[in-house]
């Protein structure tokens, strides 16, 4: 629960289908009157019959702030929530994905169910819901609520393409792209997951079984396997940016030896030895 339209709609709806749990508000330390949104979080878990918790985390140095911000958030999470992204949070997402050139993966936007470590889930109910929706929703309910001004801030791609990118691309194609933009993402998932059932068969440290294998079905392996990895290659909680289509490419180009080695996000160094590969972190990087 942030305190704003879409985190409190979403207590909202859960509380008229009966269910009970916890607001959980986390403070990320990144700018002065968080404690106050707190207050105005619990209030509203107290209108609804929620319980309520706030917790406050750190935010580690490095690049992205936004990502390292959702990862210190979602390490503070219990294994089970529910969070109240939207069909505009999806558009957006995907929009910024096809800028990172993330491929199928990032196509197919945020899921509904995100499967955790520990088997935890991670719910977005409020997928089939319009940002707008939520907002007129609390104003029905009449509970105050959070304005975030970090929200308005342009220096973030995500809000950029909020104010600028979405309006002026659904003015050029004469319609609101964000329901189309979901549309697509739905169909585009059900298609990767039969991708990833079989990609799931390959083991992607060895060389060998990445180059028997058609290419479409190597890199979604690569894919899988480094999305879920650190620098030291230990697993990582939580949910993380696939590696781009650029990156994973220069990695093919180690798995048939045509490099001994790549750099990839996150720090990481993938190195190939004895028909393996192995990820490590950086030269004068900390994992």
């Amino acid at each position: 629960m942030s305190g704003g339209p879409d985190s409190t709609a979403l207590m909202i709806l859960a509380r008229r289908r009966g269910l009970s749990g916890v607001a959980v508000h986390v403070d990320h330390g990144l700018r002065d009157g968080s404690d106050g949104e707190a207050r105005v979080v619990a209030a509203s878990a107290a209108a609804l019959g929620f319980s309520f918790e706030s917790k406050v985390v750190t935010v580690p140095e490095g690049p992205d702030l936004e990502a390292r911000a959702r990862k210190a958030r979602y390490a503070a999470l219990p294994p089970c929530v529910l969070t109240g992204h939207t069909m505009d949070d999806q558009a957006e997402t995907v929009l910024l994905n096809v800028l990172r050139g993330a491929a199928l993966s990032g196509l197919r936007g945020m899921r509904y169910e995100l499967h955790r470590e520990g088997g935890g889930r991670v719910l977005r109910p409020l997928l089939g819901l319009r940002r707008s929706e939520t907002e007129r929703l609390c104003q029905i309910a009449g509970l105050d609520l959070v304005r975030d001004p970090s929200n308005s801030d342009l220096r973030f791609r995500r809000n950029r393409l909020r104010a600028e990118g979405l309006p002026f691309l659904s003015e050029i194609a004469g319609r609101d792209l964000t329901p189309v933009l979901a549309r697509q993402a739905a169909i585009i998932d059900e298609e990767v997951a039969l991708l990833d059932e079989w990609a799931a068969k390959l083991d992607p440290t060895s060389t060998a079984e990445l180059m028997h294998a058609p290419p479409a079905i190597a890199r979604r392996a690569l894919r899988l396997w480094l999305r879920g990895v650190d620098a030291t290659g230990q697993d990582q909680e939580g949910e993380q940016h696939p590696p781009s289509s650029a990156e994973l490419e220069r990695v093919m180009e180690v798995v048939s030896g045509l490099r001994r080695a790549c750099q990839i996000s996150g720090g990481r160094s993938i190195r190939r030895s004895r028909g393996r590969l192995r990820v490590e972190p950086l030269e004068g990087t900390r994992p």
